[in-house]
């Protein structure tokens, strides 16, 4: 896995320049990690960002009576995004192909979400599939498009990592609950139970600047999920879709979806390591290995 791309690697380059002259311990080594961890974090989080940056900026400032809708241009606006990353190598080949999986996945479950009246979007759009307007894929697509990019640029790397194959299941018992618990009975909290027993010794590894930083990987989804979470309220604040209990006034997103999403998280995050495979962290940094048997 090429770490990073040819804009990346000149920024890098830039980057070293500057701050390799600062020490490497105490309180500026702290704060230069710190600094480069926010900046890569915020790098990893283009597609998102910008996606998100559009919901509010159109949210304020959208004006009545415009031949476009809203909900139409935000779909242009993601399809320009994405061309534009890939022509200015901000992100890489396959990146984009886990952009376009998250797409197809998440305009699926939106589609079939809808019909059942969990979430539904107010506004009119041409470009849709029944009551989803397709740009909603994209904020799924911004999902992946983080995971992919994060692995690659702080060089991710796993002890204990479970099998692919056990990780593969997993998520798609997942992806099946979302629709079946409309029918049957919701398995979510047996999801959580596999899903913690599945990756309980697993440990991520990752370089920021000059070091190598660890962290649970349980918790690493946790954190992400719970972003994920925030990110929402802003979606439902601007409209972008709203929740049953949201069309007279906007309300905070239960925190109970923070669950939601950490599962979604995994389902996420499996299908990035079919694009990206996880690669086992090696004390000696000697060699890249595969974390799991393919």
């Amino acid at each position: 896995m090429k770490r990073f791309t040819s804009l990346e690697s000149r920024i890098d380059a830039g980057a070293h320049a500057v701050l390799d002259r600062l020490p490497a311990s105490g309180l500026y080594g702290g704060l230069v990690e710190f600094l480069v961890f926010g900046l890569k974090q915020a790098w990893a989080c283009l597609f998102g960002g910008a996606m998100l940056a559009l919901i509010i900026a159109t949210k304020l400032y959208w004006p009545d009576g415009v031949a476009l809708a809203r909900y139409d241009f935000l779909f242009l606006a993601a399809l320009a995004i994405q061309l534009s990353m890939l022509v200015f190598r901000l992100e890489t080949v396959a990146e984009a192909k886990v952009i376009l999986i998250f797409h197809i996945v998440g305009t699926l479950m939106e589609i079939f979400k809808t019909s059942a009246g969990s979430w539904i979007y107010p506004e009119e759009s041409f470009f849709r599939l029944g009551g989803v307007p397709l740009f909603s894929g994209f904020m799924y697509a911004a999902v992946g498009s983080y995971l992919a990019r994060v692995s690659r640029i702080f060089d991710m790397r796993y002890s204990n990592y479970p099998p692919l194959w056990a990780t593969a299941l997993l998520a798609a018992a997942i992806y099946a609950n979302f629709f079946a618990h409309h029918f049957i009975v919701d398995m979510r909290y047996a999801l959580f139970a596999i899903t913690a027993l599945l990756y309980l010794r697993t440990t991520v590894h990752y370089r920021v600047f000059r070091f190598r930083h660890r962290m649970p990987l349980l918790l690493g989804f946790l954190l992400v999920a719970l972003f994920i979470w925030f990110a929402e309220n802003i979606g439902t604040w601007s409209r972008a879709w709203i929740y049953p209990g949201q069309h007279e006034a906007w309300t905070p997103v239960s925190i109970q979806k923070l669950g939601a999403w950490y599962l979604l998280m995994i389902i996420s995050f499996v299908l990035v390591t079919l694009v990206h495979r996880p690669q086992r962290y090696d004390v000696s940094a000697t060699a890249l290995k595969p974390a799991a048997a393919e």
